[in-house]
């Protein structure tokens, strides 16, 4: 399989190649040339499959070209077998046909793991084969960070940089990435907001020439290809846990930076029945207006109690733009350069042609308290914020009750005390026993501007093959 640019001035690469590159030179991002397509029959013999045998009928044409069916296969029983619950995604039923898909029983407690645990996998094989060593640059608003840390910290050939914005994640996302000991693994606190950061990142992959030749940079972030690649399977999981291929399933997403959702809409253009995909958001709502208003434009970043969605720069929506204009690179490229000074719309069909499958809503805080405290009196299931958001979002845009509608539960309510306390319920949700000490532990961190120059010195400083 190959794979091209959204930007469409860039040569196709192998997985491999993806796996180490990020951005693509002309600053678009990787998707496949074309999608493997399953068909329901397909679908249906994977009934019954664990979630690391499902992982492989669902990914494995997207890596055939690059790595052996036995050593793939391998890997996903080793990143699957690390998880806190035999299901590994098992589902908990709010109400009648709505259900919310827990994806936090990983090492760190959020969605994140399903891929970077895998990644850090991938990593050492694709560069222990090539007797090569990376550099890994990364930002996070929270959740990326701990996962990305947590699945490279045993990579013998990578040096890790997570950038996170400073004192705007929570104190467990913070200690989940700072605790963490090893030469390897280096937490930058920018002192600015995520955008900030992943700006910063974008333009160190734009012009690498700062390492002076020495390595070169991988991504964590979802720009990177097999972090959505990982992401698609515990879609078709849940929808064959539910019923499906033989009835269609409806998902709501909490998403900032666009990478799970997409996922989802992958899964359904590879052949899973998904008649709605509702996009989830906080006050950062820059998808929702463009979902519900086709008006893509970027405004102030606000701190909200949900920060893995602080976020005013969607990454991956490039890559649904790039199938909502026919694959056209350059119509993207033009869209998205205009995108960093004005509002911009695309052209009614395509926006029509959207929204036949995604709805969207934005939830506050003062609503995301009242969802916790909401599902909690119900059921005495405890939400993280971002999930509330996801079950309120998906209560609001529901089109028919008879489609199982399925939230994604991104994180664990823990990471989020802050939150989970203004929501009145007077529980205090307790860490996993792997986690218990987390308030114990040292941390380890540095405290940067917001300077492109002052974060590229410090990583040429401290990478360990200098």
């Amino acid at each position: 399989m190959r794979y091209i640019s959204t930007r469409g001035d860039a040569p196709s690469l192998g997985f491999e190649d993806v796996l180490l590159t990020g951005l693509a030179p002309d600053g678009g991002l990787y998707v496949p040339e074309s999608l493997p397509k399953f068909s329901l029959e397909d679908i249906r013999s994977w009934r019954g499959l664990s979630y690391a045998e499902l992982a492989f009928k669902v990914m494995h044409p997207f890596v055939e070209d690059a790595i052996p069916a036995d050593d793939f296969r391998a890997m996903l029983d080793e990143t699957y077998s690390q998880f806190a619950h035999k299901a590994v995604a098992p589902l908990v039923q709010l109400d009648s046909n709505e259900w919310v898909l827990e994806l936090f029983r990983g090492p760190t407690l959020a969605f994140k793991d399903f891929a970077l645990q895998l990644l850090g996998r991938l990593l050492d094989y694709v560069l222990d084969k090539r007797k090569q060593h990376v550099v890994i640059m990364g930002a996070t608003s929270g959740d990326t960070g701990s996962a990305a840390i947590e699945g490279c910290r045993h990579c013998e050939h990578v040096d890790i940089f997570i950038l996170h914005p400073h004192e705007r994640v929570s104190e467990v996302q913070r200690r989940q990435m700072t605790t963490v000991v090893g030469d390897n693994v280096h937490n930058i606190a920018v002192k600015g907001n995520f955008d900030d950061c992943q700006r910063m990142v974008k333009a160190s992959f734009g012009d690498q020439s700062f390492l002076q030749g020495k390595t070169q940079l991988v991504a964590v972030n979802s720009i990177n290809w097999a972090r959505i690649m990982a992401q698609i399977v515990y879609y078709f999981q849940a929808s064959l846990a539910l019923g499906g291929p033989d009835r269609s399933m409806a998902f709501s997403v909490p998403t900032g930076n666009f990478g799970d959702i997409f996922a989802g809409y992958l899964a359904r253009e590879m052949g899973l029945p998904i008649s709605q995909l509702v996009i989830a958001t906080n006050r950062n709502d820059i998808l929702h207006r463009f979902m519900s208003g086709n008006r893509y434009e970027q405004q102030q970043l606000e701190h909200t109690l949900s920060p893995s969605m602080d976020i005013m720069v969607s990454s991956n929506f490039e890559r649904l733009l790039f199938d909502l204009h026919g694959r056209d690179g350059a119509a993207v490229r033009d869209l998205l350069e205009r995108a960093q000074t004005e509002a911009v719309s695309v052209e009614d069909y395509r926006w029509k042609a959207a929204r036949k499958l995604f709805d969207s809503d934005a939830v506050d805080d003062a609503t995301t308290c009242e969802t916790i405290r909401e599902i909690f009196e119900q059921n005495e299931y405890l939400l993280d914020p971002h999930t509330a958001i996801g079950v309120r979002a998906a209560r609001n845009c529901r089109r028919d009750t008879s489609v199982p509608m399925i939230t994604l539960g991104t994180a664990h309510p823990a990471k989020f005390p802050d939150a989970v306390k203004q929501s009145g319920v007077g529980v205090k949700p307790a860490l996993p026993h792997h986690l218990a000490d987390l308030f114990e532990r040292d941390e380890r961190y540095t405290v940067l501007e917001d300077d492109l120059q002052s974060i590229q010195d410090f990583i040429l400083a401290h990478w360990k093959n200098t």
